[in-house]
């Protein structure tokens, strides 16, 4: 029996936006990611709070990499397809973060209640979010900007105490198990993967 192989119009669409490539940036975010957060939690003196920047940082990674991914080198080509794309769009962007949420998961195991793995899904889904919402804003290119933005932002200003309001502005910082952090990181991939499965990328802004 011969095996099953994609269709040139398949192939075409996995090479045009770089899905190889990032699918290897994924795996190699999270091995990254599973070196860090076991060397950190390793150390004299720290547990698994220490995994905090692991737990902000592969996500955004990760997201990252499937934003370049949504880049289109043609937009004008894909405007001809006589198949609707959000469809595809949508498909495209759920395959891409439930492999990055599979793989993050394995990475960071454990203490759920913590900064274990309920955290980086959460984390993951909102990165994965607002940079598909900044990939039909201002770009696939640059749709990774929005977010390293407002992580870096976070990072240095939330407070040390979980919960409260900064469960809302400082979703990416808090602990699994809280809802607030939760509501946000879902709201903001449900609006994000939606505009984007409705507009695209935006195209580069071309010179001349």
């Amino acid at each position: 029996m011969s095996a099953v192989r994609p269709g040139p119009g398949l192939s075409l669409y996995l090479r045009s936006r770089t899905l190889p490539g990032t699918v290897g940036a994924l795996l190699g975010t999270a091995v990254a990611a599973a070196w860090c957060a076991s060397w950190l939690q390793s150390q004299p003196g720290l547990d698994h709070t220490s995994r905090v920047p692991v737990v902000v940082l592969g996500p955004l990674l990760a997201a990252s990499a499937i934003g370049t991914s949504l880049y289109a080198a043609s937009d004008e080509l894909d405007r001809t397809a006589t198949r609707p794309w959000p469809p595809r769009r949508t498909a495209h962007l759920l395959v891409l973060t439930a492999l990055a949420v599979a793989l993050l998961t394995l990475a960071v195991p454990g203490h759920p209640e913590g900064f274990g793995a309920p955290a980086i899904v959460r984390n993951a889904l909102g990165s994965v979010g607002v940079t598909a919402a900044g990939a039909a804003l201002i770009g696939a290119r640059q749709s990774w900007l929005p977010m390293t933005a407002y992580i870096g932002s976070v990072y240095v200003s939330a407070p040390a105490a979980p919960g409260g309001a900064a469960a809302l502005w400082a979703w990416p910082m808090q602990p699994g198990p809280q809802a607030g952090a939760w509501a946000v990181a879902l709201g903001a991939f449900a609006g994000g993967a939606a505009l984007y499965a409705w507009r695209g990328a935006r195209p580069p802004v071309r010179q001349g």
